[in-house]
């Protein structure tokens, strides 16, 4: 079942702990406009092995959720599980691709080395910064009634967890599994218009789950699940992504009736049927593909109904004839406001 209290949490980081202890979380205190407290608790190692997160860190964030978020008010704002809602889908809303995390350690000897300092370089940046405004997605707790905080002694104790991807769970964890719920950490500064995000994975999760259950999938041929995703991912049959990648697109085109396009190029050794293939936009509009793409070989693909890219920003998915996501991008409603222009992924 999905999570119960699922959303965002907007507010200033005023101290944080590093995480330790056979459980280690990365603690952050975070107070809203009105001077609510609230503690955000990020897993800095997992309970079942391998024991490294995977992690990603994006320290110039540019995506269409950013705009959507900042107008959100002050505090925890529960979010729908919805591509429009604000919420994080690291799948579905092409927030990355799987090769780009990276197993760490929690804590290592040396600087600037393991997951906590990579965390806190962030994190002391915003303390650092008046303006600065951090986002925590993940499930809510509290408030607990004449409860005080055990890291940093507020009372009522507060606070947002699973600040991580929420599907493609294992044994008791696949009860957290849903799509739209994932976790995640924002941070805007405004002094320098600029976005940084963090994400995280358990390298127990699949990358390929269900879009209703957000359960694993299963293979193609014997029903297995498919496995988790290797460190270094080899495009296969059961884990497509990269095969073929969407590079470009005209979003805002001058052509009177207007015109959209995406191009693809098949970065494999060999050539790619694209019967069953389909192109999909935000809304899980699909547009079917056909033909044969050669290795090596780029194509422009034009957009049909019901597919849109709208200019107010949006996504491009990609998905292979078992209906696995090979690629995804997004863009902003800045970037769509130039017509005529190709943006380039």
């Amino acid at each position: 079942m999905p999570l119960k209290t699922y959303g965002v949490l907007k507010g200033r980081a005023i101290a944080r702990r590093l995480g330790s202890g056979s459980s280690p979380h990365y603690q952050i205190h975070i107070v809203d406009e009105v001077g609510t407290n609230y503690r955000i608790a990020i897993n800095v190692k997992s309970q079942l092995a391998p024991s490294e997160l995977m992690y990603y860190v994006k320290q110039y964030f540019v995506h269409p959720l950013t705009s959507v978020v900042a107008s959100l008010p002050s505090g925890f704002n529960p979010l729908a599980s919805n591509p429009t809602s604000g919420a994080l889908d690291l799948i579905r809303g092409n927030l990355m691709q799987p090769g780009m995390m990276t197993p760490l350690s929690h804590s290592l000897p040396g600087p600037d080395n393991d997951l906590n300092e990579k965390l806190d370089q962030i994190v002391q940046r915003a303390m650092a910064d008046e303006e600065a405004l951090a986002y925590a997605f993940g499930e809510r707790w509290g408030p607990e009634s004449n409860k005080a905080d055990k890291y940093f002694g507020f009372v009522p104790g507060n606070g947002i967890h699973d600040i991580h991807m929420n599907q493609g769970n294992v044994g008791s964890f696949m009860l957290d599994d849903g799509v739209w719920q994932d976790g995640g950490l924002l941070f805007q500064f405004p002094n320098q218009q600029q976005w940084t995000a963090i994400f995280l994975k358990f390298q127990s999760q699949s990358w390929h789950t269900s879009d209703v259950t957000g359960h694993t999938l299963s293979g193609p041929d014997d029903g297995e699940p498919v496995n988790p995703d290797p460190i270094v991912p080899q495009p296969t049959d059961t884990t497509p992504d990269g095969l073929v990648r969407i590079v470009a697109a005209m979003v805002n085109s001058k052509a009177s009736p207007e015109t959209e396009w995406i191009y693809i190029l098949n970065a494999s050794d060999r050539s790619v049927p694209l019967t069953g293939w389909h192109m999909a936009d935000k809304q899980k509009a699909k547009m079917a593909l056909s033909g044969v793409l050669e290795a090596g070989a780029m194509l422009r693909v034009d957009v049909r109904s019901p597919m849109v890219l709208s200019n107010k920003g949006g996504i491009i998915t990609l998905l292979n004839q078992n209906g696995l996501k090979v690629h995804g991008v997004s863009y902003t409603k800045e970037q769509a406001n130039q017509p005529g222009w190709t943006i380039v992924f």
